[in-house]
């Protein structure tokens, strides 16, 4: 599995290419975090969001399907007592119903056979009153470099099943938009 052998060097990465963007990402999401929240987040990688999170609530399962993700996640994230690290498919999550507070998903819905599928767990899982946090990566239409960069990812393993947009995404997120 791509995921599975990118891990080792996953952070790097991630530093190199959008290491502003990913900072200003974990704390904002870290910042929708309260004291009392159980959260749940999908497709945690190696744990980047995770130690943020892990800051700011009260219990956090950090999940992936990756088994090399998790291997980077838990060592990233000994020193953190509320969270829990563990193998998790995003399209079928063992968890009760309105089971957390808080529901993470972030950078893993472009790259998903069935987003759909993927959200409405994230949804039956995430508490009424509760919020669903599905960051991803909006394709830039006018930026060659990025487009290049999927080319040479997906010819490594990577698969981008989705490449949203400003628009296409705000229609994706438009689902969430309803009473809870």
């Amino acid at each position: 599995m791509f995921w599975d052998k990118a891990a080792g060097f996953y952070d790097l990465f991630e530093n190199l290419y959008n290491g502003k963007v990913n900072r200003e990402l974990v704390t904002t999401i870290a910042e929708m975090m309260e004291q009392q929240d159980v959260v749940l987040e999908c497709a945690c990688g190696t744990g980047m969001i995770s130690k943020g999170i892990a800051k700011r609530c009260k219990k956090l399962a950090a999940t992936d399907y990756s088994d090399g993700m998790l291997k980077q996640a838990k060592k990233k994230l000994l020193a953190y007592s509320n969270v829990c690290v563990r193998r998790a498919n995003i399209l079928e999550l063992k968890a009760k119903d309105e089971s957390f507070d808080k529901v993470v998903a972030g950078n893993v819905i472009h790259l998903l056979d069935e987003p759909d599928k993927a959200l409405a767990e994230l949804l039956r899982v995430c508490k009424k009153g509760g919020k669903v946090i599905i960051p991803t990566y909006v394709n830039n239409e006018n930026a060659g470099a990025p487009g290049i960069f999927i080319k040479l990812l997906e010819r490594f393993g990577a698969g981008f099943k989705c490449q949203f947009d400003f628009h296409s995404y705000q229609d994706f997120s438009a689902i969430m938009d309803f009473p809870m």
